[in-house]
């Protein structure tokens, strides 16, 4: 068991990749499934951090695809965990690509990623404590809790009747 407590900054994570021609679809947009990797890897990484711990993917949570990225890109993920339960860490990615001969930038993607700390053999181990600080980390904190029930409800792991901070979002009494 441990009770050492993290700032939401350490696991802040950095990657880079461009896109190549192997990356990209017949209309030379980067593949959706390639984008899932790489957030997938970033987020893994945060997770990591913050756990000390191998972790295994829970869920992704609704990403979209309403921003295509082209061949040539340059494209920046950034994630961090944004709130640590027992086992488990919810994760924040935003993606955003540069066409850097344009000098052009957009945030392309953002989405929540959930991981669970476990040991070699697969068992669940306990994370620390997280610690928002900034007025951004504390909103995604705060926020956690709603779309962690929300997560629980839709996967039929949790009654709606159980999700207090879903009751209170839709006032459902």
């Amino acid at each position: 068991m441990t009770t050492k407590k993290k700032f939401a900054n350490e696991s802040f994570v950095i990657m880079t990749e461009m896109v190549l021609p192997n990356d990209t679809n017949t209309l030379n947009n980067l593949m959706g499934g390639r984008l899932m990797h790489w957030m997938d890897i970033v987020t893994a990484i945060s997770a990591q951090k913050h756990a000390n711990s191998i972790v295994v993917t829970a869920s992704a949570d609704n990403i979209s695809f309403s921003k295509p990225i082209n061949l040539g890109d340059v494209v920046t993920l950034k994630a961090q965990v944004t709130r640590a339960f027992n086992s488990s860490m919810e994760v924040h990615v935003t993606v955003s690509a540069e066409n850097l001969p344009k000098g052009t930038k957009q945030e392309t993607h953002n989405a929540f990623f959930t991981f669970v700390a476990v040991d070699k053999v697969n068992n669940k181990r306990q994370v620390p404590e997280l610690i928002p600080e900034t007025a951004e980390e504390k909103l995604l904190y705060d926020g956690a809790l709603r779309r962690r029930q929300l997560r629980l409800v839709l996967s039929k792991r949790m009654s709606p009747k159980d999700a207090t901070e879903l009751k209170a979002l839709f006032d459902l009494e």
